[in-house]
């Protein structure tokens, strides 16, 4: 018996709201839908969005719906209140009619879905409560909200699930499960991550661009994960967003947000070598309404390692409140802070050859660190955003950010010169002592919304940035007369006098970088199944003496729909650098250009809850530095322009629900660089693997998720120094590492885990090749993790 449901007046809806839903069928609203069955659950969504809905009463007996909180717009809402059931909402002249989805939907996955409650904002889903591993929406590309089929661009997203199945408590974690990445560790406070070939050095948060110096780390990778939804690495060239950077990759980290409900978690956990944390994580409404929610979390953690004498405290806070100033008008003020507390912290690694130009096999637990030698990191962040909904669809967003990176280092290693195998002799001390911060403040201000062309609605976002950055630098050496030598390398126990350094030589920076820009991208809807993305950001950039202005940064993307399933894409995206180096004419080098071709095929099954892509991929940057052996005019040395290095490859990734109970995040990428046409040494592997998934047992075993993971990289090289035959091609071997997980749900509340990471304990390790020094990778590791939710 089909039953029609006519929109019905209410607290969510008014004559002039329907007219409006009328004049604009996919307008964003504000909702707020329980979970129950689904008859009934559809019955509430229609009349808050106030369409009509024609459907079979008796076809969805014994069926139940998940519930709806937040902004969206009807077609998304009707999306993901009917994910997993076998039906699909099919608009009319006269509103929607429920009729059965096409696709082979099997009734495990229609009887088995959890009741989740699913929230979404201007940057995405929310993925924390999803129980997935993949995500339902971002807007990290070009601002407009749009799940992974609809991108036009490689994007890997480690969702709240993964991170919690998986007990990834650092950035560094979150990378390791993050296709197409690839992490070099530098010593025990510093990491790099690289894809496509080029370094990440655009970092994000929800959404505002923080540029990083790795050779002097503020915390941008030493950030723990308690306090984020989601990690969103888009891949290839992000200028469009973005401004000035490298072309490899952008990570944007997304924080959690409050609840409408009262909820929370308290979690212990102790691991390997003495590593202890717990976490504490409250939200919910902070008046009798809901106008006004909050929330709050702290993490505590005291790491050791497997290396001698190192320790790393951390301590990590956040706050967020959200108020609804009107029904759509949104006011968001939050605040979060880290401090990073070392103790015996390395400071580059160990050389690779001895003095014979051997390899320098030194234990896994070796530290080259003094004692007192430590990198205190710190952050410090405040942030607002304020965001309206009208009702013909369009949104504005002000979105404020004031963050700070700071350090405090004082640094002895014992990692310059090649040792001597007879008696350990012939190397010395790097020395330093550092303090410094980057205050960045920015601004970004955007709206979005649809608008009528041609008979049919398109998409558009108009937006501007500008954002200030100072970077302040005190360094100091060891005074004079400072005994730096290492008496036998091979007997090194860090117990050296810490220097007196303001005795010692002194150098400072203060350098100001500003930027701003305004952008622009729409999202044509040429045809049912062919979409068409264009915009572009028009760029000023000053740093010192460096000004770059009007600079165009294109961006071009598009994505046909070959049907329900599948959809193919090509896109164009770009970046700039601007550069400091001369040529002999004195005339200062053109910004490094990087560019993204890119094509592929995306799919998405049950509704989104499993995404696949396949794309191949050429990035290039051009204008890359090279000395002529010649001088500048005020005497340094003068460069010029040439072609830069060239990466072709090809990615493919899988993740989400392959059945209700089982998820995986899967990926596989090839990448071979060149310049000038020749292989060029890289300490990025050319193929890598990842695999993680987990199953949660019915039945006898109810309560029992088990899971595990893979990785694998073939093997990598680059230029070194070795004694006796100079510079030399150093080769790693490719290697396998494996995880396990293990979680039992005692009951609603209470929870145990258990994560093992390199299980089989494998011996392996990375090298900075520009210093000739290696350092081992972490050996087999177990953390258990007791959590009570509330």
């Amino acid at each position: 018996m089909a039953l029609v449901l006519l929109p019905a007046l209410s607290p969510w809806t008014s004559q002039t709201a329907l007219a409006q839903t009328a004049q604009h069928p996919d307008g964003i609203r504000t909702y707020d839908v329980s979970a129950g069955p689904l008859q009934q659950v559809l019955n509430d969504f229609a009349r808050q969005s106030g369409v009509a809905l024609v459907m079979d009463a008796g076809a969805l007996e014994g069926r139940t719906g998940a519930g709806l909180q937040g902004r969206h717009s009807i077609a998304e809402g009707f999306r993901l209140l009917l994910a997993g059931s076998g039906y699909a909402a099919v608009r009319t002249a006269d509103g929607y009619i429920l009729e059965p989805r096409h696709e082979n939907t099997s009734s495990e996955t229609v009887q088995s879905l959890e009741q989740v409650t699913v929230m979404a904002n201007a940057l995405g889903d929310i993925t924390e409560g999803s129980g997935s591993y993949t995500p339902g929406t971002i807007a990290t590309a070009t601002r407009m909200v749009l799940t992974p089929r609809e991108t036009p661009q490689s994007i890997s997203v480690v969702t709240r699930q993964s991170m919690d199945d998986f007990n990834l408590t650092s950035i560094d974690d979150v990378i390791r499960h993050t296709p197409g990445v690839n992490i070099v560790t530098y010593d025990s406070e510093r990491t790099q991550y690289l894809a496509r070939g080029f370094a990440i050095q655009n970092f994000q948060y929800d959404g505002m661009p923080m540029e990083r110096n790795s050779a002097y780390s503020a915390g941008n990778t030493l950030s723990d994960m308690a306090i984020y939804d989601r990690v969103e690495v888009l891949k290839g060239a992000t200028g469009l967003l973005t401004g000035s950077g490298d072309p490899g990759a952008t990570l944007n980290l997304i924080r959690k947000k409050p609840t409408r409900d009262f909820q929370g978690h308290l979690s212990a956990a102790a691991g390997s070598w003495d590593t202890y944390r717990t976490e504490l994580d409250v939200g919910g409404p902070l008046d009798a309404s809901g106008r006004i929610r909050g929330r709050a979390v702290a993490a505590w953690q005291d790491k050791h390692a497997e290396v001698d004498r190192y320790s790393r405290r951390s301590t990590v806070f956040y706050g967020i409140a959200e108020v609804d100033l009107t029904p759509d008008t949104l006011l968001t003020l939050g605040a979060d802070w880290q401090d990073n507390d070392p103790k015996a912290s390395s400071w580059g690694g160990i050389p690779i050859y001895d003095s014979n130009g051997n390899f320098n096999d030194m234990p896994r637990s070796f530290n080259n660190g003094a004692n007192w030698s430590r990198w205190e990191q710190y952050t410090r962040s405040a942030f607002a955003t304020l965001e309206h909904h009208f009702d013909n669809g369009w949104m504005a967003k002000l979105q404020l950010n004031h963050q700070i990176n700071g350090y405090d280092a004082a640094l002895g290693a014992a990692a310059a010169g090649n040792p001597d195998p007879a008696n350990g002799s012939g190397t010395s001390l790097w020395l330093g002592r550092y303090k410094g911060k980057t205050t960045s403040n920015a601004g970004d201000f955007y709206a979005s919304g649809p608008y009528e062309l041609f008979g049919r609605e398109h998409e558009l976002v108009l937006g501007g940035s500008i954002s200030r950055r100072v970077w302040r630098n005190t360094g100091r050496g060891a005074q004079t007369g400072y005994n730096n030598a290492v008496a036998d390398y091979y007997q090194w126990n860090g117990n050296v006098p810490e220097p007196d350094w303001s005795q010692g030589s002194v150098f400072t920076n203060h350098e100001v970088t500003r930027e701003n820009g305004l952008y622009a991208s729409t999202r044509l809807n040429l045809h049912d199944d062919f979409k068409l993305i264009l915009g572009a950001r028009l760029a000023n950039y000053k740093r010192e003496d460096i000004r770059e202005s009007d600079m165009v940064v294109p961006y071009l993307g598009a994505v046909y729909d070959l049907n329900r399933n599948f959809s193919v894409y090509a896109s164009y995206t770009s970046i700039f650098k601007p550069q400091s180096e001369q040529t002999e004419s004195g005339s200062t080098l053109d910004p490094l250009k990087g560019e993204n071709y890119e094509a592929g095929i995306k799919a998405e099954f049950l509704d989104g809850r499993l995404n696949a892509s396949l794309a191949v991929f050429q990035l290039q940057q051009d204008n890359y530095a090279v000395a002529t052996g010649g001088r500048t005019p005020s005497g340094g040395d003068a460069f010029r322009a040439v072609q830069g290095v060239k990466t072709k490859g090809f990615e493919a990734e899988i993740s989400g629900q392959l059945t209700p109970n089982w998820q995986i995040q899967a990926g596989y990428n090839h990448q071979v660089a060149r310049q000038d046409g020749e292989k060029i040494s890289t300490i990025s592997p050319e193929h890598q693997f990842m695999l993680y998934t987990s199953y949660r047992f019915e039945g006898d075993l109810r309560g029992l998720t088990l899971g595990g993971g893979a990785r694998w990289q073939s093997k990598t090289w680059g230029d070194v120094y070795r004694p006796t035959a100079g510079t030399v091609r150093h080769t790693i071997n490719g290697y396998w590492l494996f995880d396990a997980m293990a979680r039992y749900q005692f009951n609603k509340k209470l929870s145990a885990s258990l994560t093992v990471n390199n299980i089989f304990d494998k011996k392996y390790y990375t090298m900075m090749d520009f210093y000739s020094t290696y350092t081992w990778g972490e050996p087999r590791s177990a953390m258990l993790n007791v959590r009570y939710d509330f």
